[in-house]
């Protein structure tokens, strides 16, 4: 994993925790599959990741946290997270909403040059 990788995949958490949606959108390829936390699957391209984040900035207010980075064996970026959320008040939530709660999780991207082509979710083991 090359140190401007971990940078870029940094910058796109400071970036989410700003809600600075373009600031994120500029790394990810046109035609992205982008993880669906909150109803599974994927959404498509940058503007579905724009659509899907608005609406659940409307419900919730998701922070996360990179504590750990590890090069996969197919050559994805696998990120440690803590994931924690909060109402639209800032006060944690209680147990699980909308399929997110705090907790730590996996973070899969994968790259093609210098952009995110796909991004999954794993629980952590």
């Amino acid at each position: 994993m090359s140190n401007s990788s971990v940078e870029l995949i940094k910058r796109i958490y400071h970036s989410f925790n700003a809600r600075d949606i373009d600031g994120v959108l500029t790394v990810l390829s046109d035609d992205v599959a982008w993880a669906n936390g909150m109803d599974g699957g994927h959404v498509h391209g940058r503007q579905a990741v724009r659509d899907y984040w608005i609406r659940q900035w409307a419900i919730v207010s998701p922070h996360v946290e990179p504590v750990a980075f590890e090069n996969t064996e197919d050559g994805a970026v696998a990120v440690e997270v803590i994931q924690s959320v909060f109402d639209l008040d800032g006060q944690p939530l209680e147990g699980q909403t909308h399929g997110l709660k705090d907790k730590t999780v996996t973070h899969i991207f994968r790259m093609k040059g210098e952009k995110i082509v796909r991004f999954d979710i794993q629980d952590a083991l």
